[in-house]
Parts: structure tokens; C-alpha cells; sequence
């Protein structure tokens, strides 16, 4: 057993020595392989190398070769660029030679020319000191013939000249100033007459009278009201007299002021209308009319921004605008002969190629006053002027408006163009009508006498200027003192007014309790 062990034992270390023999040659014989390979592969690197350095000696070789040839080659072009310089200067040495000769020719020709012009100038001189002598000579003849000096003679004939081209001169400019003028008149004429033609407008006188129709006669019955209180609140409130006659179906209401008639016809209407006449409804209606007529006012002024195109303008001066719809100058209404002066001073401008937009903002302007000579003292020019300076209006506007009238002189070509165009307005056949101005003037005077006194609240002018209604403070005139500020104010509508017939001097006292059941 113990054999069969040792034997196995043997077996299994002769097997692994067997194992590691084989292994052992195995890599003898790897390494031997590898070792004819490497030297292999150093032969075959031998031979790349030797065959790669042979080509580039070859190409060394070769590249010399095509250096040389290329050296050979420009070394001739540079030989044959040299010898065609060398040609070109020589022929140039040969053109500057013979310019040489050609301009020494030249300046033998001109030294000859030379010294035949120094004999010709001083044959010259010799003849001009001949001249002189002889010029001389004839001068102190004239001068014995004459018996003038040469500077006396001088001086008369340059004062002759000058005595000859004033007289000229004088003459020629009265010919081009008559010839200037000519032209300009009709020019002038020419653009005024196209300026009115384009602006042609028709012209109604205002009157002093408005109309009321009614649905039938019964209505006046109504409106004169229980021992005609209704008819004296209206006349009161509205400062306007009702003429209730046997006209049928009509009312006229008369008065002066434009503006108080429109609030007595627009608050006739609307009585009218409701059906509902008494003293507090007549009260309320008076002051919705009155009110209706200060948004007609705003209306009429945006309405003349609006037909002349003149924007820009304050909204108070618009407002002020519109009040020249109740206003009138000799009968012409003075919002629409503002218009229309707007207009005819644009067309000029436009034909005299100035701002047309400017001078038709002058001309809507120039009258501006008008509207505030009830309430601010002096002349409507200076007011205009101080109400447009109030609202920044230009300097050109302010001078325009200024110098309308001729109150200064005008100092540019617009002030000039609103003038003439005032003037057309105002001067048309039928535009206005002198008697009634003058009788508005009148009432206007009337009134101002009797608001002057102290108390007094209210004034109107009714009748034709016949009779004077004056509403006073009750608070400040009792009833003991009424008959002596009648008295005072008949005299002094005597000392200080011209006016035909009589003046009835109405004093109204009215004491008003109001209080509330709460």
C-alpha cells in the first residue's frame, strides 16, 4: 500500500517536472522566434534607411540642378532688362541733347527779340516825353485861351457831370416812383377786389324788436297774467318790455340788449311751451334761458374758430368770441364782421405770400374789446389789447389789434392787412347803420347814469329809451328815500343826457321773505 502511495507519488512529481520541462522549452523556443524576427526587422530598417537616404540625395541632386537652371535664367532676363535700360538712356541722352541745341536756339532767338523790344521802349519813351511837351504846351494854351487853371476846369466840369446825373437821376426816379405806384394801386386793388369777392357776405341790420308767435290769442291773456304781474316779472326779471297789442298770435318783445331780448323770447317760448305761467315758474324758466344763452355764446365762439380755422386760441377768449354775437357796431353784428375781416385779410395775406393762418387770427381778434366795453372802462382797442396780452396772444396779434383804428402806427405788413380789411367790412353797402348805434349808445348812457347811484341793483332801458326801470337794494333804500333817489336821478339823466321828449324814471322796491317748513 505504502508502495502504491511512494509509486503515485513518483508518478505525479514526474509528471509536473514533465509540465514544467515543456513549458520551459516552449519559451526557449518563443524567445529564439522572436529573436530571428528583431533581426529581421533591423535588416529591413537598415535597408529603408540606406534606400531612403539614396532618394534624398537624389533629390538634393536634383533640386541643384533646377536652382542652377532657374539662376541661369534670371541671370539672362536681368542681363536683357539691363541692356534695354542702358538702350533707353542713351536714346533719352540723345532727345536731351537735342533739346539742348533746340532751346539755345530759342534763347539766341529771344536775346535778339529782346534787344529790338529795348530799342522799340525806348523809341517809346522818347515819343511819350514828346507827347507830354506837347500836352503841356496845349494846356497853358487852353488855359490863357480859357483863363481857367487845369484844376478850376476840372473841378466845372466835374460839377457839370455831377449837376447833369442829379437831374437825371431825379428824373429817372419820380418816372420809376409814378411807374411803382401805378403798379402797386393796382395790385392792391387787384387783391382787394379778390379778397371781397371771395368773401362776399350778407349783411342784416339788428334790430331792436323780437318776436314771439303764440298758438293762439288766448295765450297773451295768460302771459300778461292776474292785473299783469306775470307780464312785470318777465319785463323785471329779463330787463326787456312786451309789447302785447291786437297783433294776432304775437308777442314783440323789445329792448336794446341782444342778449336780454334772447333770454326774454327763449324764456317766452318755453312758458309757452309748459303751459304753466307764473311768477316763481317765470323766475325758473328766466334762469334756464339765461343759462341756454351762455352755452350759445361758448357755441357761437367755437363756431368762428371753426369757419375762419383758427385754432390755438384760449377757451376764455373763445368764450368772449361768442359774446360779439350780441354785440353790434353801428347795426352790424361784430362776431360776423370779426369773421368776415378774418377772411378778407387771409385772402390778401395768401395773395402777398404772408402767414395767412396769422393774419386770419388778427383778424377774428381785432375786435375782441367790444365784448367787455359794458364792463371795463375805455376804448374797446385797448381793452382788446389787454385781454389778448392777459391770454398770451403773439406780439404781431397784439399789434394788429392796436393799430386797427390807427390808434398807433401799424409796424408790420399784417397790422396793415387787418386795417384794410376792417375798413372793407365796415364800409359795404347796408353793413351798418349810424342812427342806431348812437340810439344804443344812448340807452347804454341812460343805464350807466342810474347804476351810478349808490343802492341801486339793476337798471333797464325800455320804450325806446322813453322810460327806465331801476330794481334797487331794499336794504339799502327804504321806502322813505325812494322819491329823493328818483329825483336825483332824473336830474342827472337832465344835466348829463341829450334825448328827445320825456324819460319816465321807474324805481321797483321788491322785499322777498324766504324760509323753509321742515
Amino acid at each position: 500500500m505504502v508502495e502504491t502511495y511512494v509509486a503515485i507519488i513518483i508518478g505525479v512529481a514526474c509528471a509536473v517536472v514533465g509540465v514544467g520541462l515543456g513549458i520551459l522549452f516552449g519559451i526557449m523556443i518563443r524567445k529564439a522566434s522572436a529573436e530571428k524576427q528583431l533581426g529581421s526587422a533591423e535588416q529591413q530598417a537598415k535597408k529603408l534607411l540606406e534606400d531612403a537616404i539614396k532618394a534624398a540625395e537624389t533629390k538634393r541632386k536634383e533640386s541643384t540642378l533646377l536652382a542652377k537652371d532657374e539662376i541661369l535664367s534670371l541671370r539672362k532676363e536681368f542681363d536683357a532688362e539691363v541692356k534695354e535700360r542702358r538702350n533707353e538712356l542713351t536714346r533719352q541722352e540723345q532727345r536731351l541733347i537735342s533739346k539742348e541745341d533746340h532751346l539755345d536756339k530759342k534763347v539766341d532767338a529771344l536775346e535778339k527779340k529782346e534787344e529790338a523790344l529795348q530799342k522799340k521802349v525806348k523809341e517809346n519813351e522818347e515819343i511819350r516825353e514828346k507827347l507830354s511837351q506837347a500836352h503841356e504846351n496845349q494846356m497853358k494854351l487852353l488855359e490863357r485861351i480859357s483863363g481857367y487853371s487845369a484844376e478850376e476846369a476840372r473841378a466845372l466840369l466835374i460839377k457839370n457831370l455831377e449837376d447833369e446825373v442829379k437831374l437825371e437821376q431825379a428824373q429817372r426816379l419820380i418816372e420809376l416812383e409814378a411807374e411803382f405806384k401805378e403798379e402797386a394801386d393796382k395790385k392792391a386793388n387787384n387783391i382787394i377786389s379778390l379778397a371781397i369777392a371771395k368773401c362776399a357776405a350778407e349783411h342784416v341790420s339788428q334790430a331792436t324788436v323780437s318776436v314771439v308767435n303764440l298758438p293762439n290769442d288766448e295765450m297773451k291773456g295768460r302771459i300778461i297774467g292776474r292785473e299783469g304781474r306775470n307780464a312785470r316779472a318777465i319785463e323785471n326779471l329779463t330787463g326787456v318790455e312786451l309789447i302785447i297789442d291786437d297783433t294776432p298770435e304775437a308777442i314783440a318783445i323789445s329792448g336794446f340788449d341782444p342778449v336780454r331780448r334772447e333770454i326774454a323770447r327763449i324764456a317766452l317760448e318755453k312758458l309757452i311751451s309748459d303751459g304753466r305761467i307764473h311768477p316763481t315758474r317765470i323766475e325758473e324758466t328766466v334762469e334756464k334761458a339765461r343759462r341756454e344763452v351762455e352755452q350759445s355764446i361758448k357755441q357761437a365762439g367755437d363756431k368762428a374758430t371753426y369757419e375762419t380755422n383758427v385754432h390755438g386760441i384760449n377757451v376764455e377768449l373763445v368764450k368772449l368770441l361768442g359774446r360779439l354775437r350780441y354785440r353790434t357796431s353801428y347795426g352790424q353784428n361784430v362776431l360776423d364782421h370779426s369773421i368776415e375781416v378774418a377772411e378778407i385779410a387771409g385772402v390778401m395775406a395768401g395773395e402777398l405770400g404772408l402767414d395767412v393762418t396769422l393774419a386770419k387770427r388778427a383778424g377774428l381778434l381785432h375786435d375782441i374789446g367790444k365784448a367787455l366795453t359794458a364792463e371795463v372802462e375805455g376804448s374797446h382797442v385797448q381793452i382788446g389789447v389787454d385781454v389778448a396780452k392777459k391770454y398770451k396772444e403773439s406780439k404781431d396779434v397784439l399789434h394788429a389789434i392796436e393799430a386797427h383804428h390807427g390808434d398807433v402806427e401799424p409796424q408790420t405788413i399784417i397790422a396793415v392787412l387787418v386795417q384794410a380789411a376792417d375798413a372793407i367790412s365796415a364800409a359795404r353797402p347796408g353793413a351798418r347803420r349810424e342812427n342806431l348805434e348812437n340810439y344804443i349808445k344812448r340807452l347804454e348812457k341812460l343805464e350807466e347814469i342810474a347804476k351810478s347811484f349808490e343802492g341801486v341793483e339793476k337798471t333797464f332801458a325800455i320804450q325806446a329809451g322813453r322810460e327806465i326801470r331801476i330794481m334797487v337794494k331794499p336794504e339799502v333804500i327804504g321806502d322813505d328815500k325812494m322819491a329823493l333817489v328818483a329825483r336825483d336821478i332824473v336830474k342827472k339823466i337832465e344835466t348829463e343826457l341829450e334825448y328827445p321828449g320825456t324819460i319816465k324814471v321807474n324805481l321797483i322796491r321788491e322785499s322777498r321773505i324766504v324760509d323753509y317748513a321742515k
